[in-house]
């Protein structure tokens, strides 16, 4: 028989997760949003999650919209810039994680965006802790996520040899 004291500390040790009941796929979309400073430099968009992880706009595609009409959709929304051109596809990104019993799979499509007009005019959403642009080598070090800094190691390849 185990001592009592021992009943006080089993349960801290013996907390299971729920097993996975169900797995979901998220298709979802987003952009690598770039604009000119007055230097001519390239600056990379980040929004600051309410983790705190810094980010691209992206977000989840909706019925009847294609992956590009969404990071267009998603950009608009999260950083109130209408006015965009999507140079080209950069890739594709695979994330999961878990949702109390769900596996979440998703799948993130990445394009280059290049912001045009009032670049300045730029707002966060209420979820958000920060938008903010950055110099390209900046936004680099400040991405959360490997893949997306990879896309954006891309994503300076295309700009320069497209002279944009």
């Amino acid at each position: 028989m185990q001592p009592p004291k021992f009943d006080r500390f089993k349960k801290y040790f013996s907390r299971k997760k729920p097993s996975i009941q169900e797995v979901v796929r998220e298709p979802t979309a987003g952009g690598i949003v770039f604009r000119r400073n007055q230097k001519s430099e390239v600056e990379i968009l980040l929004i600051q999650d309410a983790k705190d992880r810094w980010t691209i706009p992206k977000g989840h595609i909706e019925e009847g919209e294609t992956a590009q009409e969404t990071a267009v959709r998603e950009i608009e929304e999260e950083a109130g810039l209408a006015n965009t051109d999507v140079i080209c596809w950069l890739g594709k990104i695979h994330f999961r994680y878990r949702r109390l019993s769900t596996l979440v799979l998703m799948t993130t499509q990445i394009y280059l965006v290049k912001a045009q007009g009032d670049t300045n005019a730029i707002k966060k959403e209420e979820w958000m802790n920060g938008i903010e642009w950055f110099s390209f080598h900046d936004a680099l070090d400040k991405i959360e996520y490997e893949d997306i800094g990879k896309l954006m190691l891309l994503a300076m390849k295309k700009i320069r040899q497209a002279g944009l």
